[in-house]
């Protein structure tokens, strides 16, 4: 019996560690703070998942462009977290959502744009590489004539569309608020139109698993919904997801 509860599933990973793949340049979801220590919402809800299986995390640097790629060849076990898409589970599975976030467009205020091919036609909209976000403006937007322009890191990103060498980004809502609306430079920049629904989007950010660990998923939604049960859940997330 593992956290209080029995299945073959968690037996199976009894004594193990549990390598999490994570790139830790995403506040507030995960980065290092001025003690190189990991800290941040994905951070908290790994280790805590970690606890509920009576098991050690192992947190392993990953670029997220090729993170699928890793873990499939066996650098890490899980990839913490990332969008849940019909096109990534041709690939690798997912467990069950551990929490929602918006995608929407991010751009100079009195700009009048909308997130619509029609309304940034022969504009630049800068997105993240391997994130749903590029995928979703590369099959959507590029091929209406909006100029898509990928991005390693969101740091470099930002001060493109600072310095208005791109006219927009589509982006979550929580990682640009913290980014550049929150900040002083973001004073002059807004959200623009609703958000961004699509497939290509996902239906939630979850954690990722090869198709052959089914003991591994099974095991984490297991740990995912005591946590929800005990309150664990909630005390983490709510400190980091405001409501929009």
């Amino acid at each position: 019996m593992v956290g209080g509860f029995s299945s073959p599933a968690i037996s199976a990973w009894e004594g193990r560690n549990l390598r999490f793949g994570v790139e830790a340049l995403v506040p507030p979801f995960e980065s290092r703070n001025a003690q190189g220590e990991l800290v941040g919402l994905n951070i908290e809800l790994g280790n805590a998942l970690c606890d509920e299986l009576e098991i050690q995390c192992q947190w392993v640097d990953q670029d997220y462009a090729t993170n699928i790629d890793a873990l499939e060849a066996g650098h890490f076990d899980a990839i913490m977290p990332m969008s849940a898409t019909s096109l990534r589970r041709q690939r690798i599975d997912f467990t069950e959502p551990l929490y929602s976030l918006n995608s929407r467009l991010v751009t100079r205020k009195n700009q009048n744009l909308l997130p619509s091919p029609a309304s940034l036609k022969g504009k630049r909209v800068g997105v993240l590489a391997g994130t749903s976000r590029q995928a979703f403006a590369v099959a959507r937007w590029e091929t209406q004539g909006v100029e898509i322009r990928t991005f390693q890191f969101n740091d470099a990103l930002v001060r493109s569309l600072v310095a208005g060498e791109i006219d927009a980004t589509l982006q979550d809502t929580i990682e640009i608020s913290q980014a550049l609306l929150d900040t002083s430079q973001g004073e002059s920049f807004m959200f623009s139109g609703p958000p961004v629904s699509d497939e290509l989007l996902g239906s939630g950010i979850a954690i990722g698993v090869r198709q052959s660990d089914a003991n591994l998923r099974v095991a984490l939604n297991m740990a995912l919904q005591k946590l929800k049960e005990n309150g664990r859940y909630s005390q983490i997330v709510d400190r980091y997801l405001k409501v929009e």
